[in-house]
């Protein structure tokens, strides 16, 4: 797995050089000799959220060709890196997606304008926020001419408590969607995120719920 992981971790992060250091990302893009394949779903029937037993962080990820259980593979304060034994990894900084490979189109990379609201959720309360940034895309065949830099999204953060929980919604224009709306679900005490549904590009939304919370 670890061998898997060097040769995904190149693809996972141009375009987002403050994610890890560069030292952490060998080049090995030499090695490749074909396209790595659309990653797999966990194969039906396996425990929908079950704790890996040795405690490691994990997430359940879920998206419209299926779900999976991705483990954490590294850390950088809030930058993780996530991983599921079919292939699919995903980068997030905080509770926020800021890359992914596996699927049919990666995020390459993320920009942020300014500091993102979803690092003090509860504050969204009070004073509703907004966001630019900037995506990049790129497909699982890595042709240049199917990347897509610096995709422009202007997103407005606002927050309600609905029952037991605090539910952020992020409404954003841009993308070539006509629009999406993210979700997060924040715990009112801590304003800890521990679930949210996120556009990923193409594939449209991902589901992500702690499974076993990072330390």
């Amino acid at each position: 797995m670890r061998r898997f992981l060097l040769l995904l971790l190149p693809l996972v992060l141009p375009g987002c050089g403050s994610m890890l250091p560069e030292s952490w990302v060998p080049d090995l893009s030499s090695l490749w000799e074909a396209p790595p394949p659309e990653a797999e779903p966990d194969p039906p029937g396996l425990p929908a959220a079950r704790a890996p037993v040795d405690g490691t962080p994990a997430l359940r990820l879920s998206w419209g060709k299926g779900s999976a259980m991705a483990l954490l593979v590294s850390q950088n304060g809030e930058r993780r890196l996530w991983r599921s034994t079919g292939g699919v990894v995903v980068a997030t900084d905080g509770a926020r997606v800021t890359a992914t490979a596996g699927l049919r189109e990666w995020i390459a990379g993320t920009r942020l304008d300014g500091p993102d609201p979803l690092d003090e959720p509860l504050e969204l309360l009070a004073q509703p926020a907004s966001l630019r940034r900037q995506v990049d895309f790129m497909r699982n065949d890595r042709s240049p001419a199917r990347m897509r830099f610096g995709v422009a999204l202007s997103c407005q953060l606002s927050a309600a408590r609905q029952g037991p929980v605090v539910l952020v919604r992020e409404a954003c224009r841009g993308g070539g969607s006509g629009g999406f709306t993210n979700r997060y679900w924040a715990d009112p005490a801590s304003g800890g995120i521990y679930r949210s549904e996120q556009w990923v590009g193409e594939i449209g939304t991902m589901r992500l719920e702690v499974v076993t919370p990072p330390s």
